[in-house]
C-alpha cells in the first residue's frame, strides 16, 4: 500500500484517465482538484472557490467538474472553464455530491443539502442536451454508483440507508427501475460511501467510519474481502493503472477532533493499493 499525502478535508471522487496516466480526485470542502501522475509520482493541485464535488472525463481531453450545483467543462492545460448547466438553482444550501458516467456517456450526479436534511437531495441524469432529468428523489446523501458489464443493472447508495440498491437499467434510454436492496450494511461497519465494480461483477465500497474498502457480492449479499486502512473515514475508490488492478482510495478529516487527527494522522490522504482483480476504465461523458 502506498500513501499519497494530500491531507484532504473531504477527499472524494477518484478517477483514472488512462491517456493521461493520471489519477484525479477532489477535496469537496476545500475546492481542490488533485492530479497524480502515476509514473512520475508528480502531484498537482488546482483550486476553485467552490464546493468541488466531482471530476469526470469529457470529450477532447477536457474534464467535467461539479462545482456547487453547476456542471462545467474544464481544460487542464489552459485552465479555461465553460459552464454547461445547473440544477436546483434556488437551493443555496444544496451542492452536488458523487457523480459517474454511464455506458452511453450520460452523467449521473446527485445532490444533498449541506445541512444534510433528510430527503432533500435528488439524483439527476444529464445527457448532451444538457437538460438535467431527476431519476430519484427524497435522497439524503446521494453517493456511490456502478453499472454491470452487461449494462442491465445499476447499483446506487444513499448513504444513511446503509443499503446498496439494485435497479434495472435500460442502456439506450437510461431509464432505471428499482429491483431490490442487494446489500444491507451492518451498523458496526460504518456508512457506505463511494463505490466501484470489478470485472467479476463484485462491488467495492468505501466505508465512512469503517476504516476500509469492502468487497461484496451483490448477487448473494456476501462480504468477500476488505482493504484495511489507517484512517476511519474512507470515502471512495476507483480502479486504475495500466492493468486496472490498482485501487485509488480517498479519505477525509471531516468530523474528526484534534485528538482523532493525532491518532490517525494520515486521514485525508489517498491510498494506492494493488488488488487481485481488475476493474474497468471509467466511461467518458458525451459532453
Amino acid at each position: 500500500m502506498k500513501s499519497i499525502p494530500s491531507q484532504c478535508f473531504l477527499g472524494e471522487g477518484p478517477l483514472w484517465i488512462a491517456e493521461l496516466g493520471s489519477f484525479f480526485w477532489v477535496d469537496i470542502e476545500k475546492g481542490n482538484l488533485h492530479r497524480y501522475h502515476l509514473a512520475s509520482e508528480k502531484l498537482e493541485i488546482r483550486h476553485f472557490p467552490h464546493y468541488l464535488a466531482v471530476v469526470l472525463q469529457g470529450q477532447n481531453g477536457k474534464l467535467i467538474l461539479g462545482l456547487d450545483r453547476k456542471l462545467v467543462r474544464y481544460d487542464w492545460d489552459s485552465e479555461e472553464m465553460e459552464e454547461l448547466c445547473e440544477v436546483e438553482a434556488n437551493e443555496s444550501l444544496h451542492r452536488f455530491n458523487d457523480g459517474k458516467v454511464d455506458p452511453y456517456g450520460r452523467i449521473w450526479i446527485g445532490t444533498l443539502s449541506t445541512k444534510f436534511t433528510q430527503g432533500a437531495g435528488s439524483l439527476y441524469r444529464i445527457d448532451s442536451a444538457l437538460k438535467p432529468e431527476v431519476q430519484l428523489k427524497n435522497l439524503t446523501i446521494s453517493n456511490g454508483m456502478a453499472w454491470t458489464e452487461d449494462q442491465e443493472t445499476f447499483y446506487f447508495i444513499d448513504t444513511p440507508t446503509r443499503k446498496i440498491q439494485e435497479y434495472s437499467f435500460a442502456p439506450e434510454t437510461g431509464e432505471i427501475e428499482f429491483r431490490r436492496n442487494a446489500i444491507e450494511i451492518p451498523e458496526d461497519l460504518g456508512f457506505p460511501d463511494g463505490m466501484c465494480i470489478d470485472q467479476e461483477g463484485m462491488v467495492w465500497v468505501a466505508y465512512y467510519g469503517g476504516s476500509g474498502v469492502y468487497r461484496w457480492d451483490p448477487n448473494t449479499g456476501q462480504l468477500l474481502d476488505k482493504i484495511d486502512l489507517p484512517v476511519p473515514h474512507v470515502t471512495s475508490c476507483c480502479f486504475g493503472g495500466e492493468n486496472l488492478d490498482l485501487m485509488l482510495i480517498t479519505s477525509a478529516q471531516e468530523n474528526m477532533s484534534e485528538d482523532d487527527l493525532g491518532n490517525y494522522p494520515q486521514s485525508g490522504d489517498v491510498f494506492l493499493v494493488k488488488v487481485e482483480v481488475r476493474g474497468f476504465e471509467p466511461n467518458r461523458a458525451s459532453l
